[in-house]
């Protein structure tokens, strides 16, 4: 357990700010498995997939996350046109990956500087913005140097073609050296309660300023079974134990925007009431400490 994983607060602020700058809510919306579950082909209701990014943003989310390689595309799409004309909307996109099959395994890094500035292009055509408000390198190339993947992207923020720029699975070290190009506003990694190996990369984050969007934020397996730990705070809280982890992110550091992703509109509606969550100190040493 690092510091920061001991409680601080019982409350949670509701929006976090990227880069100083963007206010969006701490609560996000993930668009990666608006298709089918291999991340593949697009939705086979492309209505519902529209009405739902609809639906959270009218529940008032303002941060949504995609990629280029979700879907090869068809989720950029979605979220672009769900959200056409709506000034007080975040979108995050990616590039830095290549899907050459269906296969959840193949995701293939490539950072090639022209590479990342086509993507870009396409993302704001598929997307329908002049300017993508976060755009972030989806995987770090290890054939290529950082600087200049890095420099890809403040290339085109130059170019006034991304507001922020942002990084995906990366460590604290590849943070610092990226900084040194560009300013980073956010880090999107793997974190959740029962996954929290990241807790160095939040601490640094958190001490940075850095917006931390964490990845399947609800990922609690066994904790959530009856007479798990999670399920018996969701009991005294009245919450659900989804809403439970999500509160849990919410209070481990300020800079955490957890971005949960979804079909269902009930689940939607969940995950944003776990704004309204309160967990006590002692509750959260029991989350942290599994007892």
């Amino acid at each position: 357990m690092t510091i920061n994983e001991a409680p601080v607060s019982t409350k949670t602020d509701p929006a976090v700010r990227i880069g100083q700058e963007l206010e969006t809510s701490r609560i996000g919306f993930g668009a990666m498995r608006l298709g089918d579950a291999d991340v593949w082909q697009g939705p086979t209701d492309r209505l519902a997939a529209v009405d739902i990014v609809r639906r959270a943003a009218d529940l008032g989310v303002t941060l949504f996350d995609t990629a280029d390689a979700y879907n090869l595309g068809a989720s950029e799409e979605i979220v672009g046109e769900a959200l056409a004309g709506r000034e007080d909307v975040i979108i995050v996109s990616k590039a830095g990956v290549t899907r050459p099959g269906p296969s959840l395994e193949e995701w293939i890094p490539l950072g090639r500087p022209e590479y990342l500035k086509q993507q870009a292009e396409l993302s704001l055509r598929r997307l329908g913005v002049e300017q993508i408000p976060v755009y972030l390198l989806h995987r770090v190339d290890p054939d290529v140097p950082l600087a200049d993947q890095v420099g890809a992207l403040k290339d085109l923020q130059d170019a006034g073609k991304v507001g922020h720029i942002g990084l995906s699975l990366v460590t604290k070290e590849q943070i610092q050296q990226a900084s040194a190009v560009a300013p980073i506003a956010v880090v999107q990694n793997l974190y959740n309660l029962a996954t929290r190996q990241d807790g160095d990369v939040v601490d640094y984050c958190e001490s940075e300023g850095i917006v931390y969007m964490p990845f399947f934020p609800i990922a609690i397996g066994e904790l959530a079974q009856p007479g798990g730990v999670v399920a018996q705070v969701a009991d005294e809280v009245g919450a659900t134990p989804a809403q439970v982890a999500l509160s849990w992110l919410l209070h481990r550091s300020p800079v955490i925007a957890p971005i949960p992703g979804t079909r269902s509109a009930h689940h939607l509606a969940e995950n944003v009431g776990a704004l309204d969550v309160e967990l006590s100190d002692e509750q959260l040493l029991r989350l942290v400490e599994r007892q």
